[in-house]
């Protein structure tokens, strides 16, 4: 944990509401997380939990991540697994993906050119208040890969998610093996 003090003006991801926040200049803030280039933000003088984008890192007095998959690294499929591989609930160190809270992803043209990337996710309980934030946080991510016209992640609860849908990476960050 790190304390900092926003060097400028930013939005933030307000945990788990998902609703965006104007932080200002000043706010003094806890960083509690960072990983796939967002970072989780203690903002006791606004209340609660929030997650900045890698963007806006400058603020905290940070380099922004490299998480945007960049063209000609692969298919776009392939970008578009490897960008759910930078999301992150906000409270657990494993990706969505090694979370097994991804269930399936379609790519498909648009007849007026770009794709639309269809996300099913779901989330480690119903009543987890951290879906809307995981899902605002994958969209932003699929929608700023080249070739994306639009991205939709919808929360599904079928088939539930259990711990055996964690990936053999994800067991071992989190010391389940």
């Amino acid at each position: 944990m790190e304390r900092v003090e926003l060097s400028r003006d930013c939005d933030a991801i307000q945990v788990p509401s998902g609703d965006v926040v104007r932080l200002r200049q000043g706010t003094e803030a806890i960083i509690t997380q960072s990983l796939g280039g967002t970072f989780t933000v203690q903002v006791p003088s606004y209340g609660g939990l929030f997650q900045i984008a890698g963007k806006d890192a400058d603020a905290l007095g940070k380099e922004p991540g490299g998480t945007v998959v960049q063209s000609g690294s692969g298919d776009l499929e392939s970008m578009v697994w490897e960008q759910l591989k930078t999301c992150y609930d906000p409270e657990i160190p494993v990706n969505i993906v090694d979370l097994g809270l991804v269930y399936g992803m379609t790519v498909a043209p648009r007849p007026e050119g770009g794709h639309v990337v269809e996300v099913k996710m779901t989330l480690t309980a119903q009543g987890c208040g951290m879906g809307a934030s995981i899902a605002y946080d994958a969209k932003q991510k699929i929608s700023a890969l080249p070739g994306v016209a639009e991205a939709n992640v919808d929360l599904v609860w079928d088939p539930p998610w259990n711990p055996q849908m964690i990936s053999p990476q994800g067991r071992e960050r989190l010391g389940l093996d």
